[in-house]
């Protein structure tokens, strides 16, 4: 297929629908505006239902529900949002419920700002609701990226039976780029997907055995403990799965660790400092959970003079795996911008600077 310019937030919707998604519900908020609206319109033309609800909550709600019955299901919002959304994802988390959401990041605490950010970061991949669950959770740097991880959440989140978040950006959700969009599955296809699902579904019906989710406000301590063994056992069980990138890591005497548009603008200050001599890498986080903890392994910490943490976060978050991960092995300085505030290659460049002297 052709490539075509597309916002990302109108591919990561289109994207949604050609995975199968049939159930939307949301409510506005800026910078995801575009998903809703977009998907408003495209719905109803494949036989779906979109449902702006009357809040952040209800619509949460209603995506777990629809869920619930086996139809892949989406709802997306922005930062103060998706802390509305927290007790519906964890409820979903609970239950184990496939669902896929997107967080456009704007900045924060609080309502913030609506430019872009990524103070959210410790909440997606820490604490995005209560009860300690965790979910996988993907950092798109492009537009492409961002289509291409929503079309494969879906898959992951009826394999795991499990929340699957796309932690995106304002940058990113409303830049537009070309993009080549997924393959549209058939119907056919959408329905041996919800077929799968018969066994733990909510359909009308008598229920197997094999239901596995228990019900929200269940006194069973028992039970609880189980299904926190088993869902401990899936997080373990994604560590293979966690994908991230090197650049110009070679030689490379500083490295730059990132994730999102950010590491897309330290990319390219690492190509100019290159071009002004200094040996500098990039490390990009394309799963920020599970986080790629095996990186820090293949770095070679007796050329590396020191890692700078590069986020659109004050105080910064993402440098806390970051820091874990090194375990002291190397000085780690850091490079932040925050209050919707994108951060410059320039101002990258003199911090790179700053280490390699």
């Amino acid at each position: 297929m052709a490539r075509i310019l597309m916002k990302g937030c109108e591919a990561i919707a289109e994207a949604a629908v050609r995975a199968g998604c049939r159930f939307f519900a949301g409510y506005p908020i800026t910078p995801q505006n575009e998903i809703p609206e977009y998907l408003s319109r495209r719905m109803p033309e494949v036989g779906g239902a979109f449902i702006q609800g009357e809040s952040e909550v209800a619509s949460i709600n209603m995506v777990y529900g629809c869920a619930s019955t086996g139809i892949r299901s989406m709802t997306s919002s922005s930062s103060p949002g998706v802390a509305l959304k927290s007790e519906g994802i964890s409820f979903a988390a609970a239950a184990r419920i496939p669902m896929v959401y997107v967080n456009v990041v704007r900045g924060g605490p609080g309502i913030g700002v609506i430019q872009p950010a990524q103070t959210d970061y410790l909440q997606a991949v820490k604490a995005s609701g209560n009860g300690g669950f965790r979910m996988r959770v993907f950092a798109p740097a492009t537009v492409q990226e961002a289509a291409d991880m929503t079309y494969a959440a879906f898959d992951y989140a009826d394999a795991d039976r499990n929340p699957v978040l796309i932690l995106s950006d304002g940058v990113v959700g409303t830049m537009m780029e070309p993009v080549k969009l997924p393959p549209m599955k058939t119907d056919d296809e959408i329905e041996i997907i919800k077929s799968s699902k018969s066994a733990w579904a909510c359909t009308g019906h008598s229920l197997s055995e094999k239901r596995a989710w228990i019900e929200p406000g269940s006194w069973d301590t028992g039970k609880w403990e189980c299904v926190n063994k088993e869902a401990y056992e899936l997080y373990q069980s994604w560590e293979g799965d966690a994908r991230y990138e090197f650049y110009q890591m070679e030689d490379a005497e500083v490295m730059i660790a990132s994730y999102g548009i950010s590491a897309r603008i330290a990319r390219s200050a690492v190509d100019l400092c290159r071009s002004q001599g200094i040996k500098v890498g990039l490390f990009r986080a394309i799963t920020v959970s599970p986080f790629p903890k095996q990186a820090f392994e293949e770095i070679n910490y007796r050329r590396c003079k020191g890692i700078l943490d590069v986020e659109m976060s004050i105080p910064p978050q993402f440098l806390e795996d970051v820091a874990a991960c090194v375990g002291g092995r190397c000085p780690i300085d850091t490079c932040l911008r925050s209050g919707g505030n994108i951060i410059d290659r320039g101002v990258i460049v003199e911090a790179v600077k700053r280490i390699a002297g």
